[in-house]
């Protein structure tokens, strides 16, 4: 069980990351994801400030980790945590981004920011990638893992699943998919659209070690959790299951479709702020 000083840490990393992105949401004049950068945060933050060998001094290192958003429309959330590691200026997000010719776009893009491992979309195409870039660091005899955060809206695409056929016949012990579970697509909960449920049955039907976390939003859950991955050469992929809260922390955001992706006015910006301190009161009690 990681200690609760740790768990504390990351916490309030998570925080001050959904308060970097309600700043930029407010001050930005288009719409933002913020319902699923929301609910990645927490698993978010513990692979880039715990789980992953990844630093900006690692950038060009063989054997470090890798990391895909295959949820590409959560790219927000990931220049806020990245930025908090070191590898971006908080302050040039705010100032450029969505712009004609940012390096942050809506979409996370490998031309403008060297040290991502992928270019993504909005869904289904991180998990392949991901295969090839486990396979091919086994081939070299490396030790690294590649780690693949989706949100379960993509995983309803063919291609999420051929690549876990794929990983499984391939012993990629060194892939580690993520998935961000929210029930939430873009115009409608997961379920009343397309069945996804026994969803981690799912998973282990095509051969894969399953880590289901209970609650995604749940730092110590999360770190225990990701502290259970087996040795990269375990020879069996691992699909960790959290599941989440869309817009989680934001009263007016919670489960709301609207909320896929919205722009706050003042009022909006600070009753988020203010639900966001409450609830971070109420973790550091609870630890």
């Amino acid at each position: 069980m990681v200690d609760k000083k740790e768990v504390l840490r990351l916490t309030e990393l998570a925080y001050q990351a959904r308060r970097d992105l309600c700043k930029l949401c407010g001050a930005y004049s288009g719409n933002i994801h913020m319902g699923g950068d929301m609910s990645m945060l927490d698993v978010l933050t513990c692979l880039f400030h715990r789980t992953m060998n990844v630093s900006p001094e690692r950038e060009q290192d063989p054997a470090r980790d890798r990391f895909i958003l295959s949820k590409g429309h959560g790219a927000v959330g990931m220049y806020i945590v990245m930025a908090q590691k070191g590898f971006f200026d908080y302050q040039e997000i705010c100032e450029t981004y969505g712009q004609v010719g940012s390096k942050f776009g809506q979409h996370p893009c490998k031309t403008r920011l060297p040290m991502l491992d992928a270019s993504t979309g909005s869904l289904g195409h991180g998990l392949p990638l991901s295969v090839g870039m486990a396979a091919s660091s086994r081939q070299k005899g490396r030790q690294n893992r590649v780690f693949c955060l989706m949100g379960d809206g993509e995983t309803c695409e063919g291609s999420v699943w051929e690549a876990a056929m794929a990983g499984h016949a391939l012993g990629l012990g060194n892939l580690v998919a993520v998935v961000d579970r929210n029930r939430q697509l873009m115009t409608s909960f997961s379920e009343d659209s397309i069945k996804l449920d026994p969803y981690a049955d799912k998973w282990r039907a095509f051969g894969w070690n399953v880590i289901e976390i209970a609650d995604g939003n749940d730092m110590q859950q999360v770190a225990d959790a990701l502290e259970r991955l087996p040795e990269s050469g375990s020879g069996v992929p691992t699909a960790v299951i959290a599941n989440t809260v869309k817009g989680k922390n934001i009263s007016f955001m919670e489960r709301q479709i609207k909320w896929h992706a919205g722009s706050m006015n003042e009022a909006d910006l600070q009753t988020a702020l203010a639900d966001l301190d409450a609830a971070l009161d109420r973790q550091r009690k609870e630890l």
